[in-house]
């Protein structure tokens, strides 16, 4: 069988490559933006999302087609590294991640630390340390036989291989299968694999891996915003399993490492006119950055950091309604839990704020459990040590999350900013035993768990500063003007109908009980026609 691309199959991200991010994927569209700015990026190639596709009706053809375009792939990271793929004495080891157009985080496989033989750890701890070269291989060989199923062989090419294949094959796993689902992505495409040359964040103390945005991400404050965790590499970080530093924490260890990481995340928000979310890290002393990507964030982080971008002049007005939705504005117009309620509720748990928004229902620890109690109608908070890829139907199905583990760039704070539910993570050992069962309240904007179903109290959109300037931005833009009040025809509802309907009868002014909502309808209306 002959496989036929329409596009280079494998594409260098030198900072030269042509193909659009709906070829390269989400990441490796970000490392060759990165790497055009002159930013220190591990060498890296792509498979592109075509690839990825056509894999998925015909695997082995497509792999036989590509093969020697991704050895020719590794042949340019060995001259960029002056390191050797599979032998010593200083050898290559590689990334495979997965990039879909679309980001999806913590959907899809990734297996770091790949291209180990015996040779290779030998040569490694005559480079580095023997004890760096054990943990490495030990962090490979679980990463592999967790992805792809088996021990790894000894022979690198085979684990690259299957590796890239094992990427590839997760784009039909159920839970990425969920995840599109619920945002509405198309289920036809295929995922790019990214190869790149690793960077070890667990060589010494002056090591590390982290996560930075550039603004907050949950609150929209114009200030850094990350995490760090010395001795560990990236998964360590946003896998939630082990406790984290904040981002100061490099500044204090590292401060020449902290500034450039800064000046790099500046650099790439003015690049991109958008808050981004940056993957580092730091070998011996010297940063290196993985991936950058939009930040996901909260909705009131979404309204709040719309409105700084087109204030600093990186947006204009049409751009900044763009950025915020209707959901967005209707997650903040949800009632909220006023301060006396709040303090007269016992505290059962504290931790980290990681997805603002209040929650109340009952605590389950266990995935099916929750959606068998969801599906009886029950309103379910998902209480784990950690969340995994694995859990997205039960996050799916919950009104907010809690963790014992991880900080506010773990999986389970990501994923659930993203999926607009209050999370708390980070709350320390025994937490999900503790409330197994028990009627509680998940504030993400505090950090806490309270006792109890609390009661919350409404706000309007004539109360929020953010949203009245929306607003009044909204007014300038929007083909349908909505007020407050006014001798204009009353809008009873902002649905799609209803403003389609005004829109049609020529009106221009209105009065609603949602001026922003109507508003923002009748823009992507407008775009649509």
């Amino acid at each position: 069988m002959t496989i036929r691309m329409s596009t280079q199959p494998v594409v260098l991200l030198d900072g030269d490559a042509a193909s659009p991010s709906d070829i390269l994927g989400h990441k490796g569209h970000g490392i060759d933006a990165m790497r055009r700015s002159g930013l220190p990026v591990p060498p890296a190639f792509c498979i592109t999302t075509e690839v990825g596709a056509r894999y998925r009706t015909a695997p082995k053809a497509t792999m036989d087609a590509v093969w020697p375009d991704v050895l020719d792939g590794i042949r340019t990271l060995e001259a960029a590294t002056s390191r050797t793929f599979g032998s010593g004495p200083r050898p290559l080891l590689v990334s495979v991640r997965s990039g879909a157009a679309v980001s999806m985080p913590g959907m899809m496989d990734t297996l770091l630390d790949l291209g180990f033989t015996d040779t290779v750890e030998d040569a490694l701890a005559r480079e580095r340390t023997a004890e760096f070269a054990r943990d490495t291989r030990q962090r490979f060989s679980s990463w592999y036989q967790r992805i792809v199923g088996t021990e790894p062989p000894d022979d690198p090419y085979r684990q690259l291989r299957a590796a890239i294949e094992a990427v590839f094959a997760s784009w039909g796993s159920p839970r990425a299968a969920a995840y599109r689902a619920h945002h509405g992505i198309d289920d036809r495409g295929g995922t790019a694999a990214v190869v790149q040359a690793m960077a070890f964040g667990n060589v010494n103390a002056n090591s590390g891996a982290g996560v930075v945005f550039s603004r907050n991400p949950m609150t929209g404050a114009r200030a850094e915003f990350g995490e760090w965790l010395p001795g560990g590499q990236g998964d360590d970080v946003v896998s939630g399993t082990l406790d984290v530093e904040p981002i100061a924490a490099l500044r204090a260890r590292l401060p020449g490492v902290y500034d450039e990481l800064i000046a790099a995340a500046r650099s790439l928000e003015r690049l991109a006119a958008d808050v981004q979310e940056i993957e580092f890290t730091v070998e011996d002393g010297t940063l290196w950055l993985l991936q950058t990507r939009a930040a996901k964030r909260s909705a009131q982080a979404a309204v709040r950091l719309a409105l700084q971008l087109h204030h600093d002049g990186l947006i204009d007005e049409a751009e900044t309604l763009r950025r915020v939705t209707p959901s967005h504005v209707e997650a903040l117009l949800q009632p909220s839990l006023q301060p006396e309620t709040r303090l007269a509720a016992p505290l059962l748990a504290q931790g980290l704020p990681a997805g603002p928004g209040i929650a109340s229902g009952r605590a389950y620890t266990e995935v099916d459990a929750a959606i068998d109690a969801a599906d009886r109608g029950e309103d379910v908070i998902l209480v784990r040590n950690h969340t995994s890829p694995d859990d997205i139907h039960g996050m799916l199905v919950a009104r907010g999350i809690v963790t014992e583990t991880g900080g506010a760039t773990s999986h389970a704070a990501v994923v659930s900013r993203e999926l607009g539910r209050p999370a708390v993570v980070g709350c320390g050992s025994g937490v999900a035993e503790a409330l197994a069962g028990k009627m509680v309240t998940v504030d993400g904007s505090a950090g806490e768990v309270r006792d109890g179903s609390l009661p919350l109290a409404a706000w309007s959109e004539d109360n929020t500063p953010e949203l009245r300037k929306l607003a009044d931005i909204a007014r300038r833009v929007s083909p349908l003007r909505a007020h407050t009040r006014g001798d204009f025809p009353r809008l009873d509802r902002h649905s799609e109908a209803a403003v389609r309907t005004a829109l049609a009868s020529g009106q221009c002014d209105v009065v609603s009980a949602t001026p922003l909502l109507a508003m923002l309808e009748a823009i992507r209306l407008n775009e649509v026609s």
